[in-house]
């Protein structure tokens, strides 16, 4: 027997349909993601791998450049509830929490090895119970993005701290970004990131320090002259996701989730890991004078500066001792 369905009926059961789409797109939460690197970034191809590896459960929309929030202010959007993921930075969260800045202090982690085997470690762990108790923020990995180095618009030498007394060297704003500048013997200057090609293209500041794929995404070898290879601190930022977020998972969804920024995390590491030993030949080519100062010296003079500073107050009893031991 067939069926005959009259036009009316199709109608009405196209519009039932129809009211029933939008419930059935809200059964998958959207995460916002926020973050100040560009989409030349490693990292943004990292979170696409995420993205891809959870779009059963969830729509993870991302936001790059800095577009959604500003660099800085992505932690107090997670904490007011207006955004669900973020690219956070160490310093940030020191900021909030004082004992987070002994990770922020220059010379610390010996290389993205040894930051990741921090984080997966009994004192990693009682550093992200901070952040999840006070913040209301779960981290689910430390971003390794290269060691920083100092670039510069001139041609002076530097071989050890002294070399960068009086030069102005852009950080980041905030009081840990500010004192890892002086660490290293220079004139720290706060500028927003996107500032920077800018500033040293006209002169209203004298170097930057960034990891060498920063430098190259961001083309500021365009604008400098030199790079002195610091290695003054390993880099990192935090893929952090908001506590309500990630309690509104059940378990298995967690460790779905876990899993697939595990695996895109490595994929990031080892491509910045790979990416850092073709750029230090690759600006020599361009022109730039590409050099390894006096680390000893470099280390020596920050690691007093640390231990002389209000920050070291704040710091665990032994967690330099422990984190060295890793």
């Amino acid at each position: 027997m067939m069926l005959t369905l009259s036009r009316r009926a199709l109608m009405v059961g196209g519009l039932m349909l129809a009211s029933l789409l939008p419930t059935m797109a809200q059964d998958k939460p959207v995460l916002r993601f926020s973050a100040v690197f560009s989409e030349a970034d490693i990292r943004a191809e990292m979170m696409s791998m995420l993205s891809a590896q959870v779009a059963d459960d969830y729509t993870i929309e991302t936001y790059l450049g800095g577009n959604l929030f500003k660099q800085g202010t992505e932690l107090v959007a997670l904490q007011r509830g207006n955004l669900e993921m973020g690219n956070i930075a160490p310093q940030d969260i020191s900021n909030q929490i004082p004992a987070w800045s002994v990770l922020t202090s220059a010379y610390l982690f010996r290389d993205a090895n040894h930051l990741r085997t921090f984080f997966d470690s009994d004192v990693g762990a009682e550093f992200k119970k901070m952040a999840e108790d006070q913040l209301g923020i779960h981290i689910i990995g430390p971003t390794y993005f290269g060691a920083r180095h100092v670039g510069l618009i001139s041609e002076k030498k530097i071989n050890t701290p002294a070399d960068l007394a009086g030069v102005k060297l852009r950080m980041p704003g905030g009081d840990a970004w500010q004192f890892l500048g002086s660490s290293i013997g220079a004139n720290p200057t706060p500028m927003a990131y996107a500032e920077v090609y800018t500033g040293l293209q006209t002169g209203a500041i004298d170097g930057q320090d960034n990891p060498l794929p920063n430098v190259e995404n961001m083309k500021f070898y365009e604008v400098m002259k030199q790079i002195a290879l610091t290695s003054h601190l390993v880099g990192f930022d935090l893929l952090v996701i908001s506590k309500s977020s990630w309690d509104a998972m059940s378990p298995e969804q967690q460790a779905k989730f876990e899993e697939a920024a595990k695996a895109a995390i490595d994929f990031s590491q080892n491509e910045h890991v790979a990416r850092e030993a073709e750029l230090a030949e690759r600006f020599r080519s361009a022109g730039l004078d590409v050099y390894e100062p006096d680390l000893a010296a470099f280390r020596s003079f920050a690691q007093q500066k640390y231990l002389e500073s209000d920050l070291a107050k704040d710091w665990p009893e032994g967690v330099v001792e422990r984190i060295n031991a890793l």
